[in-house]
């Protein structure tokens, strides 16, 4: 379905990217997409996403209409609650559990386990993303936070996006990067040839992740990650790039036969560590979590020289 929109001299000059997600309500990565496939054009014409828009213009936008997705409360096992107020709530997360419902994910989600828990989150955004201001992947384990009021959904999304959020990750990787402490910058977008996976592409959004060796054993390495961008699948596809991937993570080049070996059933991935400001009263606040059993058991069998 396209519709068609009159750009309005407070846009003129704008890149399209930036006036049509204004104008949409579409985010200006989701418009470089339909861009790239010509689905946005201007004055009848297709564009890119860095050409400027003009007061007048005629810009029109198709977009595919999904199928609406619905909440449906579910308590889930195994989630847990850190910490609890009238502006926000931050959960502990199992693999295996989404942040939110999407269409092909069928399981369990953060989203759905709060409705069935009686918490009341910020309206804002799509219904089946309501308060979520982060996500972690399925297969990703620990910290995330959700926005229960209007005021704390708006400030924590602009702190996510002026990266004053404080992330940080362990991952359990193969071999032993060189050099022991390093920052990974490289763009990720789409993979070109499997649209479930990201890659590190030309023109794809910025991306930098900060990394450090905790710990070397016989195959592998424990690191601390930090993330100045939040990207999907951002470690995963950072570390592959560097010839060190997620023990545990197929996906990205991790050897089956070790994560097997291990007992790992997903990535050897857990966000430790949030930090941010209180969206209401400006104080610091910190929180941390501890390895679940299976990242605990894996490590403690390559401690063992397994």
């Amino acid at each position: 379905m396209a519709s068609v929109w009159l750009v309005p001299d407070g846009l003129d000059g704008e890149r399209i990217d930036a006036a049509a997600a204004r104008m949409t309500g579409l985010s200006r990565s989701r418009i470089a997409e339909l861009a790239e496939v010509g689905q946005v054009s201007l004055n009848s014409a297709p564009v890119t996403k860095s050409q400027r828009v003009r007061a007048g213009d005629l810009l029109e936008v198709e977009v595919l209409t999904a199928p609406r997705l619905q909440v449906v409360p579910q308590a889930v096992a195994g989630i847990g609650i850190v910490y609890d107020d009238a502006d926000l709530v931050v959960v502990d997360k199992p693999a295996g559990v989404a942040a939110h419902p999407s269409l092909g994910w069928d399981g369990p989600s953060v989203v759905e386990h709060l409705a069935a828990a009686g918490f009341r989150i910020s309206t804002s955004g799509a219904a089946e993303r309501q308060g979520i201001v982060q996500r972690l992947d399925v297969g990703t384990s620990g910290l995330m936070v959700v926005a229960k009021s209007e005021p704390a959904y708006t400030a924590l999304k602009q702190a996510f996006r002026a990266r004053e959020v404080h992330k940080v990750y362990h991952t359990l990787v193969q071999g032993l990067p060189d050099p022991l402490e390093g920052t990974i910058d490289a763009p990720i977008g789409r993979h070109p040839g499997a649209d479930y996976k990201m890659a590190i592409i030309s023109g794809g959004r910025h991306s930098i992740t900060h990394y450090q060796v905790l710990e070397a054993f016989r195959a592998v390495s424990l690191l601390e990650v930090h993330l100045e961008t939040g990207r999907t699948h951002q470690i995963r596809v950072h570390m592959q790039a560097i010839k060190h991937p997620c023990v545990g993570d197929p996906t990205y080049g991790g050897d089956p036969v070790l994560a097997a070996r291990l007992g790992l059933e997903r990535q050897w991935l857990h966000a430790v560590e949030l930090g941010f400001e209180h969206p209401r009263s400006g104080e610091a606040m910190t929180f941390n979590s501890v390895y679940p059993q299976d990242l605990a058991d894996a490590l403690a069998t390559v401690g063992k020289g397994a």
